[in-house]
């Protein structure tokens, strides 16, 4: 009976194996290709990262050394796909590199470019928006300035004290002093910003007849009393 129940046994994982065992093999098959498929891709996205990463360090050194226009050359390729952190990195260099150059204008529509476009990471998309204005501060309208600044100089922003700055200036354009002074002392009182900036905007808040050293940002009048 054992040798019996063996037999059939066998018979039905013999019918089960023919029933089975091709799909079976085919689905295992086409799981190893898609999982060895997924892994190349993933080793080819991370070496072609690496090698952008070189890229542009290697631009980086050139445009440090003076060489910009081989700099420039050099960011091109990386610098035509500005929707990825590398590329929105080497048309913000690319973009800088024309502005060095003295052609402000031209550096100008590059950066803003750059701040337009939805797919690049936000924090360059805002770099790029104060870069823009800076680049060619004189030739834009004073308001235009405040309209593209005023949503990063908000305390707590990381650009704060850079966009805060132009739009102080952009205020005293149009002659807002009471608008410039005080964000001129918030700006001294950032401690996010650098020395340099803060030492600028103390200046023009104490030329503006704002105190930068109170906790709250005060006129003072002719005679030293606020």
């Amino acid at each position: 009976m054992r040798e019996v129940n063996d037999a059939v046994r066998q018979d039905d994982a013999l019918d089960a194996a023919k029933r089975w065992g091709i799909p079976l093999v085919v689905a295992i098959l086409v799981g190893l290709a898609a999982l060895g498929g997924w892994l190349w891709w993933r080793a080819d996205s991370a070496s072609k990262l690496g090698a952008q990463g070189e890229q542009l360090a290697l631009a980086l050194d050139q445009v440090q050394a003076g060489q910009f226009d081989a700099g420039a050359s050099a960011l091109g390729p990386l610098a035509a796909k500005p929707g990825t952190g590398v590329g929105a990195d080497a048309a913000i260099m690319t973009a800088a590199i024309a502005e060095e150059q003295g052609k402000g204008p031209d550096a100008s529509r590059q950066f803003a470019n750059i701040a337009a476009n939805t797919d690049a990471p936000k924090a360059l998309r805002d770099l790029a928006t104060i870069r823009s204005v800076a680049a060619n501060f004189d030739a834009i309208p004073p308001q235009e300035i405040i309209d593209r600044l005023k949503p990063l100089a908000v305390p707590g922003d990381p650009w704060f004290g850079n966009a805060g700055e132009l739009l102080g200036m952009a205020y005293l354009k149009l002659g807002k002093r009471n608008l410039a002074g005080p964000l001129f002392a918030l700006i001294a009182r950032d401690e996010k910003s650098s020395a340099s900036l803060r030492g600028r905007a103390r200046q023009f808040a104490g030329l503006l007849g704002v105190d930068s050293f109170d906790d709250v940002a005060k006129p003072i009048d002719a005679g030293g009393q606020q």
